[in-house]
């Protein structure tokens, strides 16, 4: 019988491990709470009302429908058992199962961390998933809409005033969309307020923004935030959240919408292993990704600790896409050398691709080694990027045509508010 892999996550890691594996004499089974492979640099375009969610995500069984070696099953792994080597899992029927086998690949991803705060979810949501998109796109077009039908001239400004926590690339980016969300696409829809006199905060516990870009690259970035309007307060911490805004040092600043995006905590794998963990529960891994001792479990993707031998701070790869999937394909070889019996494995080593965050409309910064974009012709490589790792060609020609028509009108396509029956 051929070797059974087991691939617990359909993120980029993992999907990339499996389509590794096409061609290879082995069984494998994909494991995913969700039906769909979901692209999340671009979920912040969805929040936004940018892009649609069907734009950015692709059911997992359609991306993998010609691979014969390989079944998909929608449920959520609840352990490991690494010296049984099996698999705990709940169906969505709520029953348990178990499943066995001979690799087993890791990529379980990521989650926001509140640092202790999980009671601040509730009024902060984080941005992870189609569900968190949808749910903030709403809250901030209610925002709006509420603001519209407000009189008290304190509650507006509340209603009318956005909180990001975390100033990397996804609160960068998020900042900008709202903005020209806000001073472009809006602006001309409402009777009694302006769009335009959006408040909109980015907060930073950091001295700068965009900590892992070059700090001249960041410095452009923030330049251009300033120009959208936007404010940003460096050297803070956030002590607390609640429905009516947050409080940073000794400042309380009145807001309805407040967006999460500081640090992140892994997925539970460390707990399942009861393995080595960092501060952030990633797992400590070798330099062939696998977790210490055991050959056959390889751990990636933001799940995984990985420190390459040339790093010279000693810092863990980052939590990016372009990491996950080199792991991804890396350890499908791997496990195709052990499958053919051999003995020779050279260590993971990760090909910098470099890092690109955008900032509203025609501006981007890219960085890579000693290469760097700023402006215009960056914001085009950003976009051809982004267009090229989408799944799918529809979803890169409906993203390329929705970005066209943002562009040339300013509109956003996707502002529809979705209400439950109970609302």
């Amino acid at each position: 019988m051929q070797p059974h892999v087991v691939i617990i996550g359909g993120g980029f890691g993992g999907l990339s491990a499996a389509r590794a594996l096409a061609c290879s004499p082995v069984r494998i089974t994909l494991i995913d709470r969700s039906n769909h492979h979901l692209f999340q640099p671009l979920l912040y375009q969805v929040a936004t009302a940018g892009l649609s969610p069907a734009n950015i995500a692709a059911p997992i069984r359609a991306i993998l429908r010609y691979q014969d070696n390989v079944e998909v099953l929608m449920a959520e792994v609840t352990g490991i058992l690494k010296h049984e080597r099996k698999i705990q899992m709940r169906d969505r029927q709520k029953k348990d199962l178990s499943l066995s086998y001979d690799y087993l690949i890791v990529a379980t991803g990521s989650w926001y961390s509140y640092f202790g705060h999980n009671e601040w979810a509730e009024f902060a949501p984080g941005l992870k998933s189609i569900v968190d998109a949808t749910k903030i796109r709403k809250r901030i077009l209610l925002a709006f809409e509420s603001a519209e039908m407000e009189t008290d001239l304190q509650k507006r400004k509340s209603l009318l005033t956005f909180v990001l926590i975390g100033a990397g690339p996804t609160g960068v980016e998020m900042a900008g969309s709202i903005a020209e969300l806000a001073h472009q696409a809006l602006k001309f829809d409402f009777t009694h307020i302006d769009p335009r006199d959006t408040k909109i905060i980015l907060i930073e516990a950091g001295p700068r923004i965009l900590a892992n870009f070059n700090a001249k690259l960041a410095d452009r970035a923030a330049k251009k935030l300033r120009e959208l309007g936007v404010e940003m307060i460096h050297n803070a911490r956030v002590s607390h959240v609640d429905a009516e805004g947050v409080v940073v040092g000794d400042q309380r600043i009145a807001s309805n919408t407040m967006i999460w995006c500081a640090g992140v905590v892994a997925s539970p794998a460390g707990k399942w292993f009861e393995a080595v963990v960092d501060r952030s529960g990633r797992v400590k891994v070798d330099e062939w990704l696998n977790l210490p001792g055991f050959d056959e479990v390889f751990v990636i993707g933001d799940t995984a600790n990985c420190i390459q031998n040339n790093s010279k701070d000693g810092e863990p790869l980052p939590g990016v896409a372009p990491v996950a999937m080199q792991e991804g394909r890396y350890v499908a070889s791997l496990i195709m050398k052990k499958v053919q019996g051999e003995k020779s494995l050279i260590p993971f080593q990760y090909q910098e691709k470099g890092s690109l965050a955008t900032v509203g409309r025609s501006f981007a910064i890219v960085e890579l080694k000693k290469f760097r974009l700023v402006g215009w012709v960056a914001w085009v490589a950003w976009l051809l990027v982004h267009i090229y790792y989408l799944i799918g060609f529809r979803n890169r020609m409906l993203v390329l045509i929705e970005w066209a028509w943002a562009y040339f009108t300013f509109q956003r396509g996707a502002r529809l508010i979705t209400m439950e029956s109970q609302e």
